[in-house]
Parts: structure tokens; sequence; C-alpha cells
């Protein structure tokens, strides 16, 4: 069966492939429920080997469905479908049904070289949007790269895959399986190189790598394998756009250079924060906050720490030749034995994360997060600061968590923490308020689509009869349009079934008979029919109607027939009776 003749869940008909990468095919398709093209992402089929993944990648999707921000691409469905190969096997194969959208890739802009600064920071700022929108919905992108940003023909900005890289990288056994996954290590964070756990400002992160490849045309850090790619992102210092393309401002560079700090405090907080810096940039002034500048750091003396030594030596064998070299003519000794510690150094991190169990005591000098899901944010604010940690409120919509209830912690429960670490709570401020659209004049599938896309769900369905709404077209909805409900309510539709209910207008006259038939309420077409075989009478009374009593068409024609015949004066009509008259009297 070729590509184009399958159907994913009994109505996504899948055609032609659109684009491919490390981990999925995308092929446009078409939702044949709905009549809409749309974007069919197919996983590889093995990662769907992984049951772990199957089921992380199903909450991801489920996830990244209820974000709606015009910056992001949206989900409307996620699956898995049983495909047997060409050599009879039958294998398993994770499916996203996502908006589709015209325009180009990112990555397939900067491969045609450097972008101008304004479009770069245009950009980078809707980049940061989606980011900003998607954070405060508690999720985190984990794989903000070139190849999951969309520009759209009238230059929007549009970022995909959100979900995917958690999903992927909760799943995978091993730190080389998830590098082979997600293709390139060349937008890690320092901490996701690291293996520990990532937030919001790991986004912000890889963002800054974006914006330095845009400007530049290449990426901060260049390897030949991931593994040193890598290490350069946790050790090493990005070089300045300016020195690789001299027409990026110095204004960018500060902004660029502190969206790659290091440590996570060393970076922007927040996206907002970043966009507005990147603003100031844009518009040619320095930031407040200026990043130390390493030739300024060596003018004063500072001797380069053994590990800083062998992170030269480990530039000297990558392709990054914009990299000063620590000596004319390092001796070869010293380069393979920077290269033996860091492999030695890289093995033993992934014996230990692999070997990594949960221990059964706390450390007295650690805490471990509560489970505080479902409780009352008083509670829980009490539990924290009983075990010395320190919480901190942050509010976010649920329809599943009751309003005053924590929806889960940052870090999450049973994370091992040291005593007065901070500890985000999100609490439920209830669900979520949306606006019931106006679906008049829309079919059934159109009404459909539009609720789906405000986050409602389509309920009972009514016919009723209407004079002038044409068939299956919506005539009311409960709760009527313009009205605020939860995100994820029903609403019921109202549909003309095209027909009108008439009565029975024989022995009625023709003015009577007009008047009830062609009332707006029915709108029928009267067409009255003279009948010359019967006498008439007085006011044209009706004798017959075309159409039966009932539900008829609307907009019909119907034939009411009036007698319009003389009146017959026979043997018994008055000068018959003249005659029989004279018979008695003669002579009178």
């Amino acid at each position: 069966m070729t590509d184009g003749q399958r159907l994913f869940a009994g109505r996504y008909l899948v055609g032609d492939v659109i684009g491919r990468g490390g981990m999925a095919n995308v092929y446009r398709g078409e939702d044949t429920k709905l009549g809409r093209t749309v974007a069919i992402k197919v996983l590889k089929p093995q990662l769907a080997s992984d049951p772990a993944f199957r089921t992380r990648f199903r909450q991801e999707a489920q996830a990244a469905s209820r974000m709606a921000h015009p910056t992001i691409v949206r989900v409307y469905d996620a699956g898995e479908e049983m495909v047997t190969r060409a050599d009879g096997d039958v294998v398993t194969e994770p499916f996203i049904v996502m908006e589709y959208v015209e325009g180009r890739l990112l990555k397939d802009m900067i491969a045609e070289g450097p972008l101008g600064s304004k479009q770069a920071t245009d950009i980078a700022d809707g980049i940061l949007t989606a980011l900003e929108y998607s954070h405060r919905a508690g999720v985190v992108h984990r794989d903000i790269k070139p190849g999951n940003v969309m520009i759209t023909p009238d230059d929007k900005v549009k970022v995909m895959d959100f979900g995917i890289a958690r999903a992927v990288s909760d799943s995978s056994s091993t730190v080389a399986q998830t590098t082979a996954i997600l293709g390139t290590a060349s937008y890690f964070s320092p901490e996701q190189a690291k293996g520990e756990t990532v937030d919001a400002r790991t986004d912000l992160y890889s963002t800054g790598v974006v914006l330095f490849e845009m400007l530049t045309g290449r990426t901060p850090f260049r390897g030949e394998t991931a593994v040193s790619v890598a290490y350069q992102h946790v050790s090493e210092t990005p070089v300045r756009p300016s020195s690789v393309n001299p027409d990026v401002s110095p204004a960018l560079d500060e902004v660029v250079l502190r969206a790659l700090g290091k440590g996570r405090f060393d970076r922007y907080q927040t996206a907002q924060e970043f966009m507005e810096e990147l603003e100031l940039a844009a518009a040619g002034h320095l930031p407040k906050r200026r990043v130390v500048d390493d030739e300024a750091t060596a003018i004063f003396g500072v001797a380069p720490t053994p590990g800083e030594q062998t992170a030269h030596a480990l530039r000297q064998l990558t392709s990054d030749d914009t990299v000063t070299r620590t000596q004319r003519r390092p001796p070869v000794v010293w380069i393979w034995a920077g290269v033996l510690v860091v492999a030695v150094v890289m093995v033993a991190v992934v014996w230990w994360v692999l070997s990594l169990a949960p221990s059964a005591e706390i450390p007295a000098a650690s805490r471990e997060v509560p489970d505080l899901s479902d409780t009352t944010w008083e509670s829980a604010q009490e539990t924290l600061v009983g075990l010395d940690l320190v919480p901190t409120r942050l509010d976010e919509a649920s329809s599943d968590i009751e309003e005053g209830h924590v929806i889960r912690t940052d870090p999450p429960a049973t994370t091992t923490v040291a005593p007065e670490d901070t500890i985000r709570v999100y609490v439920s401020t209830g669900a979520e308020q949306v606006t019931v659209p106006d679906l008049s004049g829309l079919d059934q599938g159109g009404a459909t689509a539009a609720l789906e896309e405000a986050g409602l769900e389509l309920g009972s369905i009514t016919d009723q009869n209407s004079p002038s709404i044409g068939p299956g077209i919506v005539m009311g909805a409960s709760p009527a349009s313009g009205t605020d409900v939860d995100t994820g309510t029903t609403v019921d539709l109202v549909l003309s079934n095209g027909k009108v209910t008439i009565t029975d207008v024989t022995g009625q006259t023709m003015s009577v008979a007009r008047q009830l038939l062609e009332d707006a309420d029915i709108g029928l077409t009267v067409d009255p029919i003279a009948d010359p075989t019967c006498p008439a009478e007085p006011g044209e009374i009706i004798t017959a109607q075309s159409l039966a009593p009932g539900e008829v068409d609307q907009k019909s024609t119907i034939e009411l027939t009036y007698c319009t015949g003389s009146s017959d004066d026979g043997p018994d009509g008055g000068d018959g009776g003249g005659t029989d008259g004279g018979d008695e009297n003669p002579e009178g």
C-alpha cells in the first residue's frame, strides 16, 4: 500500500512526503472527517519499540494539543497505527496530526547564508513569544532549533514539536541513543549535555544558539562528534557573533553572549526578559547588564586553569577555525592527553547515569520534595516550610484540578534538593475560560472545526424547522455564541432541516389561506388555481391544496384550488315556480 493510500485512525488520509528528519517523516494529509488539510508527522519505527516512549509520547502530544497560540503549530491529534511492511513484519508507527503551515524551515533559510540583523531579531522575537506562552503553560520545548521553526510567506514565526523532545529524552535508555534520535547536539544547553534536569532557561539557551546561527550562518560550537560539541557547550566560551560577521552590532553581541551563559543564572531568566533586551539591541542600545569580555580578562593576567588548558587543546581538534590556539605548535602528547581525559570523563558520566538508582535514604543535609498534587496551596506551603524549603506560587489554568489546589511542583515530587531551595508550586486557577465562537452560517463540519479550534467539544445535534436557513446549517448553539465557558465544555448545536410545517387550509377563504401559508414563519409561495366546474362561493373558498398538511420543503410553491363556476337555474329554480303558480290560478 502506498503512502498516498494509507488511512490513519480511520480518518487521516496520508499524502506526499513534505519533510524528512532524523526521527520522523512529515506528510501532507487530509482530515476526511472535517475536510481540512493537515500535516502528519510519522515517527520512525525504532522509537515505537519502546513502550515507555509510546506512553510518554501520547502524554506529551495531549499536553501540546492544549496550547493554542498564533506562534505555535497546533497539535490536533496523536495515535499509533499498525503497519504491515513489504516483508510481512507488522510495526507500530506513532503519529501526530498537526496544523498544516505554508512556509519555509528556518534551517533552509540559514543554509543560504546569514540573515540580516533585523530579520534575525524579528524571528528570534517570534520564537521567544511562543516560548513565553508555553512556559506559562508549564511546557518546556527542550529542542529549539532551526529545523523546528517555520517562517510563513507573510514572515510569521511558527514553532513546532512541543513535547516530542521530552518524550524522547525521558524514554531513551542512553545518552548516545537520545543524541542519535534528536539528531544534533549543536543546540544543547550545558545542563542537557550533562544529563541534568531542564527548565525554561534551557529553551532560552537554545534560542541564543539559533540567534547566533542566524546572525553568522554557523553554530557557536562545532566538532566532528556530538560528544565533542556537547563538551564545548559545557566548558567553552563562545566567540562574539561580530568576530564571524562584522555586520553584527556590539549590542547584539552582548545579548547573544548573555543568552549563552553556562550557568542557568548567568542567562536570561524569562523569555520576556530576553525579548526586552533583544528589542533594545535591535534599536542599537546596549543592554544594561554587560557580559565580561574574555580578552579583557586576559589583560588582567588571569591564568587559565588546567581544565581550561584541556579545553583549549580540544578546540584545536574541532573544525572551528575561529578559536585561537594557546601555542603555535602544541606537542602531540598534550593533544592526546586532553582527548584521553575527556574520553574518561564522558565514559564515567555515562556509566554513572546508567547505574544511578534512587537511594533508600535521604542524607540529613538534603530534602525530598513531597507529592503535593491536589492539595491546597496553604497545605502545600505549610508542608514545604516545615521541610526548610522555600515555596513560591505560580498560577496556572487547569480543567482537571480544583481551583486553589496544587497541579504539580518544580522540581517534581521525590526529587532530592538542598535545604532552603526554592520549590515552584503550580496552583490551579480553575479551567481556562474561552468564548463560544459565532457558528451562524456554518455547516456541521465547519462548526465542529471552529469548536475544536476554540478548545470546545461538539455535543448533541438536533434538527429544527426553518423557513429561510438552508438544510444542515447552524441555527443556534447552547451555550450561545459569545458566552464565556470552561475549556473543554460541550456545545450543543441546532441545525436547520430545511422544512416547514403547514396545516390543512381547505374550507378557508383564499385571503386567510394566503395569510397562513405566506407568513414569514412558513414562507411558501401560493399559486391560486380556479376551478370552473363548481359554483363560486363568496370569499373564494379553498376546495383543495397540492401539498398535504405536515412537513414540506422550505420555500415550496403550493397550489390552492377554489370554485369559479356560475349558479345552475334548472327546473327547481324561480322560473319553474312561476309556471306552477299559473296552473293554480289561471285568471290571476
